[in-house]
């Protein structure tokens, strides 16, 4: 399939661009700024399906609004509907309007104009027109200090950049970009639109937050490198926040140090912890070495040896039972310490043991439920 996207430098437009890149059944024509609406004609032929995502938003001239939105538009629905004609068989279009199109102003109005052509142009043609009044729209390579908090925010704290709030409380309604781009791929295989109330496009979810909790939001992943403590990245907007924020790290801040505790025994590190699920580290031993030798009323822990050989032993504690098991890097085998038993775990090899551990809660200097019993 052929298909064709203007504004195709912009931010949506980028995110589109590479996911239809995926693909070896798409081919993408793209408009951008070095085009002009005469070269809609040649752009178009063949074209199955348009995602029409330029626009003009803050222009130096309010004239700019009138042409960046509403004539390109008109032009667009004249070029496709005569390639329909010759082809007989129309194109359905996706179009980014925005929410400013309800209000009367001068951008808004050039938007609306153009979501009116629009669905003139399918009714004469009886082509699909998706109209989206989007939200704000957040993600990977939204352009900073422009028109996107999330953008602006992301930018400068990973810089150590001040950001400046007006109002902490005002609200925002978000929309995560990787989800924009998958409602216009499901639409262009077929879909059925899914309408809100007044007839527009949907895209789910939409997330409601403030600017304040946004940006308290953004500065807690800054801070994680430092407390290593993760918020809840693995679901909804905290998700979608969290990819969003380390996209806009510059290189230089790809890595980032942990503390590292050695002594003659070999070195521990803390690695990552969550506020509910336990945290993760690693540690090493020299051959001989024998770490552990205490027990836990409630902690549990999860080992796993990544490099050697290491000899595992357990004393339930009051009854003495025993246990005795032999691991190494070459299993891929957890082994769980179990509440309630003693146990310590040995370098029985030749060479340094390295050993990934997983506790169930982050470590409280205050009550640590470990104490020594040696086996």
């Amino acid at each position: 399939m052929k298909v064709l996207i203007t504004g195709a430098g912009g931010f949506v437009g980028k995110n589109l661009q590479q996911h239809l890149a995926e693909r070896k059944d798409i081919e993408v024509v793209c408009f951008t700024r070095a085009h002009t609406t005469a070269d809609l004609p040649h752009l178009l032929e063949g074209v199955a399906f348009i995602f029409h995502l330029a626009g003009v938003n803050r222009p130096q001239d309010p004239q700019e609004f009138v042409t960046g939105n509403t004539d390109l538009t008109v032009a667009l629905v004249a070029a496709a509907e005569a390639e329909g004609r010759a082809r007989g068989r129309h194109i359905p279009i996706v179009y980014t309007s925005s929410t400013q199109a309800a209000h009367d102003n001068a951008y808004g109005a050039s938007k609306r104009v153009a979501e009116q052509a629009l669905r003139a142009y399918s009714e004469r043609t009886g082509a699909a027109s998706h109209v989206f009044r989007l939200p704000n729209v957040f993600g990977k390579w939204c352009r900073p200090n422009y028109n996107s908090a999330v953008a602006t925010f992301c930018h400068n704290i990973t810089r150590g950049l001040p950001i400046q709030i007006n109002d902490p409380a005002v609200a925002l309604k978000l929309v995560y970009v990787d989800d924009v781009v998958e409602r216009f791929i499901q639409l262009m295989e077929g879909a059925d639109a899914a309408l809100d109330a007044d007839g527009f496009a949907t895209v789910t979810p939409q997330y409601t937050t403030t600017v304040g909790e946004l940006a308290q939001l953004i500065e807690t992943f800054r801070d994680s490198r430092s407390t290593l403590v993760t918020e809840r990245v693995g679901t909804g907007l905290v998700r979608a926040l969290y990819a969003t924020y380390v996209s806009y790290l510059p290189p230089e801040s790809f890595t980032y140090p942990v503390p590292m505790h050695g002594d003659a025994r070999g070195v521990f590190v803390e690695m990552l912890k969550t506020p509910d699920c336990g945290q993760f580290s690693f540690f090493t031993a020299h051959p001989g070495i024998t770490r552990g030798g205490h027990y836990h009323h409630t902690k549990t822990e999860k080992f796993l040896v990544i490099k050697g050989e290491a000899r595992f032993k357990f004393r339930r504690m009051q009854t003495g039972e025993a246990h005795e098991l032999v691991t190494s890097g070459e299993k891929a085998e957890i082994v769980e310490t179990v509440p309630g038993w003693t146990h310590d775990i040995t370098n029985i090899g030749t060479d340094e043991m390295v050993v990934m551990l997983w506790a169930n809660e982050i470590f409280d200097r205050a009550k640590p439920d470990t104490y020594a019993c040696p086996l």
